[in-house]
């Protein structure tokens, strides 16, 4: 492989080994995650386990667990069991935890047992930030359109299409009122009553789409409009 940039053979030996900070840059995040957890009082802001017990198996100090925390926060991994393995393999946060790896368990543990405490140190690092000045006071504006979400292609109207409802509904009255019986004269009433609603629906609905001088309109909002596809016709 020659006129190739050559790596390190795995098997050398170095006469004066690496330091693990010589792999972590000055300007790297996860130097100032370690300033700024040092100079938090964990037992102030309410952490277990920040007075070790006298007995039992020696635990992992609070420190150490919310650095691996605000890092996974920081670089998007909530998974107890992915943080598990990059305290493992993550050069990164072997530097900040100084090769502690705890188990998935432990972190799922501390995260649920100091949920309180964690919110207040969140609370703490706007604070930090605001007192720095690395806030900005500029106005952010979003552009964007509010819609209401049912709009079936039912629901919009051209001249021709209320025209012929409006036919229908007559034609279906006249079917219906032909033969008048005194037993079913209620039930009629109320079906009069349905169809009658319904044509005053349809008259308000011509006289609004006079009033746009549009040839069509949608009852749900103004602005959308019946459009065809490859596949359907639909509203947008």
């Amino acid at each position: 492989m020659k006129r190739f940039v050559q790596g390190d053979n795995r098997t050398q030996s170095f006469l004066l080994p690496e330091a693990l900070d010589d792999y972590v840059t000055d300007t790297n995040p996860v130097r100032v995650v370690d300033v700024f957890v040092d100079e938090l009082d964990l037992r102030k802001l309410g952490f277990d386990g920040v007075e070790p017990a006298l007995t039992g198996r020696p635990s992992y100090h609070p420190e150490v667990m919310l650095k691996i925390y605000i890092y996974g926060y920081l670089n998007r991994i909530q998974s107890s069991r992915r943080l598990e393995r990059e305290a493992q393999r993550n050069i990164e946060l072997m530097w900040l935890t100084g090769r502690l790896a705890p188990d998935f368990k432990t972190i799922a543990r501390f995260r649920k047992d100091n949920g309180k405490a964690i919110r207040s140190v969140c609370r703490q690092f706007v604070m930090l930030c605001q007192r720095l000045d690395l806030f900005s006071e500029a106005l952010v504006a979003i552009d964007g359109s509010k819609f209401k979400a049912v709009n079936h292609r039912d629901r919009n109207f051209t001249s021709a299409k209320l025209e012929r409802r409006m036919r229908d509904i007559e034609q279906a009255s006249a079917v219906i009122f032909c033969k008048w019986t005194p037993p079913i004269a209620k039930s009629r009433r109320s079906r009069k009553q349905r169809q009658n609603g319904c044509k005053i629906r349809l008259r308000l609905s011509r006289s609004r789409c006079k009033s746009l001088s549009k040839s069509k309109f949608s009852s749900t909002q103004r602005r959308t409009t019946k459009c065809r596809s490859r596949t359907r016709t639909h509203a947008r």
